[in-house]
C-alpha cells in the first residue's frame, strides 16, 4: 500500500515543481499534516526501498528499521547507500514524523558511514570523512521543496555515495508501549542534470550561556565571504523551548538585508527567501536567535539535548555547477560592534496564533488548560478513560482506621501490595519550643521516639500488619515508598533523609548530618519529603522549612543537582521556580515531571525531572493560601489537600481531584466523621482510594470513589477483592432512595385526603345542625363553629395549612433524610470556631530562608 501512494504521489509532486518557486509552507502545513499517516503502523521494512518514477527519476526511502529508544535524548543514526554509480541530483524531500516521538532529523551525505550495522548509536558520529547537511526537519514541518533547475549533488566523482540519517528522540514517553518507530525521509532524485546545484549554509552559535530568569538574552553569529557568488532561495530558524525569533541578514557596504526572520515555535521548515538575496565575494552573513530565561532555575547552555538550546540559522543555497561547495558554516561572531546597528526587527518577537501553535505542536497544544505558563503533555487514551468516568469521591464510613491509635500524622504512602503506610511522631509533638532561631533542635534531651512511627496496615479493615521505626527519629514528616518496597522519611529534627528496608533494623541510607541545619550539598534544613523516581533511581528532597530548594541526588545517594529559591514577598505573586515551603512531592513517570506542593504560595508547581525546569502552575482560588500535600495517580489524575483558611477568608480545607493534563478540579470531598483541623498528607490508588492524614486530629481518613458505571464498580472489586466499600456505599444509595421514594408516596396521599376528610366532617356537621337548629342564630353559629376548625387546621399563625408541624406533630418523625441534603457543610461551619488550634509548623509564617548555595 505505501507503494501505491508513493508511485501516485511523487510524479504527482514532481508535476508541482515544474513551476519555479516555492509555496507558502504555511499555508500548505494544514494540508501537509491531516494527510500524514500515522508512524506507529507504518514500518514499511520494504524489500523495495527504490521506488522507479520513469527513466531518469526515482524516489529513495530511508527509514530507521523498527527502532525503540530505551531512554530520553537519544540521537540514532542509519545509512543508505546511494543505489547508483552515477551522478544524481536530489530535489525533493518528503518527511515522515511525527514530534510526538522524534525531536529532529538531520540527513547527511558523505562517503563513509561511521558504522556498518544497521543502525547505531550516532555518539560513535555520523560519518569517518567530511559531511554534509541535505536536509533538516523539526516540530511537524511540511515537505520542502527546491526551485526547477536546483538540485543537490551526489554520486559520481565529486558527491557522497551514502546517506546517513539521523534522528533524536527527545521525550520517550511515547514509547511506553514499545513500539518500533520508523522515522525517515523520502528522496526524490534524477539522473539529469542539473544547472544550479544546492548547498546548505549552517550559522550556528556555540557558547551561548542563558542566565535563569533573564528575560532577554542575544546570541549573534557573523562571518566573511570568501567564495564565489551564491543565491538565497530558503532559510531555516532552530531553537529550543526558550527561543522566541531568529534573524538573518546579508550586510553590505554597512546596509542590511534580511534573508529571514521567523518564531522558532512556528513549523521549523524552510521557508522561502520573500525577496531574492545573492552573496558576493566580502559581504557579512549575520544572524541573531533571541532567547528568554523566564521560568528556568539554572543557566541553559548550548548542546544537543532537548533541555539545552540551539541557536541555528541554515540557508539553502544554489551556485552555478562549476564553482559549487555543498556545505559551508559559520560558527564565530567576527564583528560584535556590528551588531549595534541590527534592524530592531530582529529584538522583536514574532506572536504566534493559537490556530498555528495547535498546528506546530499536534494534540498537545489541544490539552492546554487555564494555566497559560507551558504547553501541556498529551492526555493519553487511557486517561482519557478515566477522566470520562463519572465519579465522586466520599468518605469510607465503614473504615475503622479513623479510631486508630496515633501520634501526629505527617507521612502517608502505599507500598508495592498497596497496604497503607502511616509515618507519626508517636509522643513527641512539633511545638514552639522545638527549633532555636538557627533551627537547631532543641529537645534532644527527650531522646528520639520509643514508639513504633512507621505503620503498615490493611486498606480494607485498618489490621496492623508491620510496624518498625523504633527508638530512630525525633520529628519525622515525610514519606514515601519505593518499587522495591523501601521507606524513604525525612526527620525534620534531624535534618535528615533516611532509606529503611521492610525488615532491616539500620537505615540502607542516610542523606545530610544529624542535627546540623544547613544549605550546601550535604545538608538541609528541615526536609519535608522524598520521592524516588520509579525508572530512574533518581531520589527528589523537598528542602523544606527553612531553605527553598529541590535537591536531586543519584541513585546512590550522590549529589547530582539544585533548583528553586526563596520567594520574594515584595514583589507580589510568587515567580516559577520560587517555594515558601516546598512542603509536598509527587513524581509523575507518564510525563517525566515532579509536581511541587508549595504550600505558602498556594501551589502546585511541576518540573522536568531530569533537568528541573519549570513547566507549569497549578492555582486555583478554592486552594486558598497553604496548599499542603500532592499525589498522583497513574492514568492522569492528581490529588491534593489545602489548608485551613486565614480569618476572613472562605475557602474550606478539603480534598481536591484535578485532571493532570488541564489542572482543572473535577471533584472536592470532606469528612463525614469528625473534620479536618490540618489535614497534612494525602496518598491515592488507582482505583481512586483516597487516604489523607491530618497532623493536628492525629487521624487517618478513608475515602472511595462512588462510580455511576456498574463495570467501573464490578473492575474496582476485582482491583481490591478485601474493599467492599463501594459496594456498601451503592446498598446505602439504593436504601436512601428507596426510603425517599416512600415518604413522597405518604405525603402525596396525605395531602388528597386532609381536604376530603374535612369536607366531609363539615357537611357532616352542617347536616346535624340543621336538623337540631333553626332560624338565623343558627347559620351564625355554623360559620363560627367552622372558622374556629378551620382555624385549627391552619395553626396559630392562620397564614394556611403547615404540613412541617403537622407531620412533626407526629411521634418519631425525623428531618435527618431532608437536612443532608441541603447542609452538607454545616458540621463544618458549626465547628469553625473551634478550627483555630495551631501547631508551631503551620500557624505562623516560615522565618526568612537560609541563603541557597550556588
Amino acid at each position: 500500500m505505501a507503494g501505491l501512494v508513493n508511485n501516485l504521489l511523487i510524479p504527482f509532486l514532481v508535476f508541482q515543481n515544474i513551476c519555479f518557486g516555492f509555496r507558502s509552507p504555511l499555508s500548505v502545513f494544514k494540508r501537509f499534516k491531516d494527510t500524514t499517516r500515522s508512524l506507529s503502523s507504518e514500518c514499511l521494512e520494504s524489500d523495495q526501498p527504490v521506488i522507479s518514477l520513469g527513466l531518469s527519476d526515482f524516489a529513495l526511502d530511508i527509514r530507521m528499521p523498527g527502532v525503540t529508544p530505551k531512554q530520553s535524548d537519544t540521537y540514532l543514526c542509519m545509512s543508505v547507500p546511494l543505489p547508483v554509480d552515477d551522478e544524481a541530483y536530489v530535489v525533493d524531500f518528503k518527511p515522515h514524523a511525527s514530534m510526538d516521538t522524534v525531536h529532529h532529523m538531520l540527513l547527511f551525505g558523505c562517503n563513509e558511514p561511521s558504522s556498518t550495522e544497521n543502525y547505531w548509536d550516532c555518539d560513535e558520529g555520523t560519518c569517518k570523512d567530511k559531511s554534509n547537511i541535505l536536509y533538516a526537519w523539526a516540530r511537524n514541518a511540511p515537505p520542502t521543496r527546491l526551485p526547477k533547475g536546483v538540485g543537490f549533488r551526489v554520486g559520481g566523482e565529486t558527491g557522497g555515495r551514502f546517506f546517513v540519517l539521523q534522528v533524536h528522540y527527545g521525550d520517550i514517553s511515547e514509547f511506553r508501549d514499545k513500539h518500533k518507530d520508523c522515522s525517515g525521509v523520502t528522496l526524490h532524485l534524477t539522473h539529469q542534470k542539473q544547472p544550479l546545484i544546492a548547498g546548505m549554509y549552517l550559522m550556528m552559535s556555540v557558547n551561548t550561556v542563558i542566565p535563569p530568569g533573564e528575560k532577554v538574552v542575544d546570541a549573534d553569529i557573523a562571518c566573511h565571504y570568501k567564495r564565489f557568488p551564491m543565491h538565497l532561495f530558503a532559510y531555516r530558524v532552530h531553537t529550543h523551548r526558550l527561543g522566541k525569533v531568529v534573524s538573518g541578514y546579508r550586510v553590505r557596504n554597512g546596509q542590511w538585508t534580511l534573508i529571514g526572520r521567523q518564531s522558532p515555535q512556528l513549523p521549523q521548515a524552510f521557508y522561502p527567501v520573500e525577496h531574492p538575496v545573492d552573496v558576493s565575494y566580502d559581504d557579512i552573513l549575520a544572524a541573531r536567535c533571541v532567547f528568554s530565561g523566564e521560568g528556568r532555575t539554572t543557566e541553559t547552555h548550548i548542546g544537543g539535548t532537548a533541555n539545552d538550546e540551539m541557536c541555528n540559522f541554515y540557508i539553502m543555497y544554489y551556485m552555478e555547477a562549476k564553482h559549487a561547495v555543498s556545505y559551508m558554516t559559520c560558527t564565530q561572531n567576527a564583528n560584535p560592534e556590528m551588531f549595534r546597528n541590527i534592524p530592531q526587527e530582529a529584538n522583536i518577537p514574532i506572536p504566534v496564533k493559537s490556530d498555528m501553535l495547535k498546528m506546530t505542536h499536534g494534540h498537545h497544544e489541544a490539552t492546554k488548560g487555564t494555566d497559560k505558563s507551558s504547553l501541556l503533555q498529551q492526555a493519553k487514551k487511557e486517561e482519557e478513560e478515566i477522566l470520562d468516568q463519572d465519579f465522586h469521591i466520599e468518605e469510607a464510613v465503614e473504615w475503622p482506621g479513623l479510631d486508630l491509635k496515633l501520634g501526629q500524622v505527617s507521612g502517608l504512602a502505599l507500598d508495592p501490595e498497596n497496604n497503607l503506610v502511616i509515618f507519626h511522631r508517636g509522643d513527641h509533638v512539633w511545638d514552639e519550643n522545638s527549633f532555636d532561631s538557627k533551627f537547631v533542635y532543641q529537645q534532644r534531651g527527650l531522646g528520639p521516639i520509643e514508639q513504633n512511627t512507621i505503620l503498615v496496615v490493611d486498606p480494607s479493615n485498618a489490621k496492623l500488619l508491620h510496624s518498625m521505626g523504633k527508638s530512630l527519629f525525633y520529628l519525622p514528616h515525610g514519606l514515601s515508598v519505593d518499587k522495591n518496597g523501601n521507606y524513604w522519611v525525612t526527620d525534620v529534627a534531624l535534618h535528615q533523609v533516611f532509606k529503611l528496608g521492610a525488615d532491616d533494623k539500620e537505615p540502607l541510607l542516610i542523606l545530610g548530618v544529624a542535627l546540623q541545619p544547613g544549605n550546601d550539598k550535604n545538608h538541609f534544613c528541615q526536609p519535608t519529603d522524598v520521592a524516588v523516581d520509579s525508572v530512574t533511581g533518581n531520589i527528589y528532597v523537598s528542602d523544606g522549612y527553612c531553605n527553598s530548594r529541590i535537591v536531586q541526588f543519584s541513585p546512590d545517594g550522590l549529589y547530582v543537582m539544585q533548583w528553586g529559591e526563596g520567594t520574594e514577598t515584595s514583589l507580589g505573586r510568587a515567580r516559577p521556580g520560587q517555594f515558601q515551603i516546598p512542603h509536598s512531592l509527587a513524581l509523575i513517570p507518564d510525563f517525566s515531571q515532579l509536581c511541587v506542593a508549595d504550600r505558602e504560595n498556594g501551589r502546585i508547581q511541576c518540573f522536568r525531572s531530569q533537568t528541573g525546569e519549570f513547566i507549569r502552575e497549578i492555582k486555583h482560588k478554592s486552594f486558598g493560601r497553604e496548599l499542603f500535600a500532592v499525589s498522583y495517580v497513574p492514568g492522569g489524575l492528581l490529588f491534593a489537600v489545602n489548608g485551613m483558611p486565614y480569618p476572613g477568608e472562605a475557602e474550606p480545607v478539603q480534598g481536591f481531584v484535578m485532571n493532570f493534563s488541564t489542572g482543572e478540579i473535577i471533584d472536592t470531598f470532606i469528612p463525614l466523621r469528625k473534620n479536618f483541623e490540618m489535614p497534612h498528607d494525602v496518598v491515592a490508588s488507582e482505583d481512586k482510594t483516597v487516604f489523607i492524614g491530618d497532623v493536628h486530629a492525629r487521624a487517618v481518613w478513608k475515602f472511595a470513589s462512588t462510580e455511576k458505571s456498574e463495570t467501573i464498580v464490578e473492575a474496582t472489586s476485582r482491583n481490591n477483592p478485601e474493599s467492599t466499600d463501594p459496594l456498601k456505599k451503592q446498598e446505602k444509595q439504593h436504601l436512601v432512595q428507596q426510603a425517599s421514594t416512600g415518604v413522597s408516596f405518604v405525603l402525596i396521599t396525605t395531602l388528597l385526603i386532609i381536604p376530603v376528610v374535612v369536607l366531609l366532617a363539615i357537611l357532616v356537621f352542617i347536616r346535624w345542625r340543621k336538623t337540631t337548629v333553626y332560624g338565623a342564630d343558627g347559620e351564625h353559629k355554623l360559620d363560627s363553629s367552622s372558622g374556629r376548625i378551620l382555624g385549627r387546621l391552619r395553626g396559630k399563625g392562620g397564614g394556611g395549612l403547615n404540613l412541617g408541624n403537622f407531620f412533626a406533630s407526629h411521634k418519631g418523625y425525623s428531618r435527618k433524610g431532608f437536612d443532608r441534603l441541603s447542609t452538607e457543610g454545616s458540621d463544618q461551619e458549626k465547628d469553625e470556631d473551634d478550627g483555630t488550634d495551631s501547631e508551631e509548623e503551620c500557624s505562623a509564617p516560615p522565618p526568612p530562608p537560609a541563603p541557597s548555595s550556588s
